[in-house]
């Protein structure tokens, strides 16, 4: 009873915390490892051993997120081995995004200065200041070549938190001819 009164307890923490406090909850009921000012955007999934893995500064991590600890193929063998088992740490160093749904295997240390795409798969070390996407995820552009892109073709927003005009002000920005009074 005090268990489903705990995950209850959890799942409420959860659903009313913001993106910037559910890293304290994981923290405090799976064991999670973080550093300072973790962004969680969504729900992501932290495995058997989350007290495994360490986050470290200025992270985010999106929705579907999956945190890998063990390799659980080799319940195959347990038959002939009982209580065969392959357990890894999973380390994530400072200002890295990691986009929706990427997977992130046993034993695997991602460096600083990191993005990571959706849906990639991340099975070997990712070295700091780079952009990594796909299955297995490769390197695919420094963290300065993202940068220059970023700054050719991104827009600055001024107004971050008041939705309707941050709605106005990027459909004036994209399409200027169509929305603009």
């Amino acid at each position: 009873m005090i268990d489903v009164l705990r995950k209850i307890r959890f799942k409420l923490s959860l659903f009313f915390d913001t993106e910037h406090s559910k890293a304290a909850t994981y923290s405090k009921y799976l064991g999670v490892n973080f550093g300072k000012n973790v962004r969680i955007t969504g729900t992501p999934l932290f495995g058997s051993e989350p007290y495994l893995i360490t986050i470290g500064n200025d992270v985010t991590i999106t929705d579907g997120v999956t945190f890998h600890t063990h390799d659980g193929g080799v319940g195959v063998l347990r038959a002939k081995y009982p209580g065969i088992d392959i357990i890894k740490p999973v380390t994530v160093g400072n200002n890295v995004f990691i986009g929706s749904h990427a997977t992130l295997m046993p034993g695997i240390t991602i460096g600083n200065n990191v993005i990571i795409g959706a849906a990639s798969l991340i099975s070997r070390n990712i070295p700091d200041n780079v952009v990594v996407v796909g299955v297995p995820a490769k390197i695919i552009k420094t963290l300065a070549e993202y940068e220059e892109k970023v700054l050719k073709e991104g827009i600055y927003i001024e107004n971050r938190s008041n939705k309707g005009l941050r709605k106005k002000e990027i459909l004036t920005k994209l399409k200027p001819d169509t929305y603009s009074n």
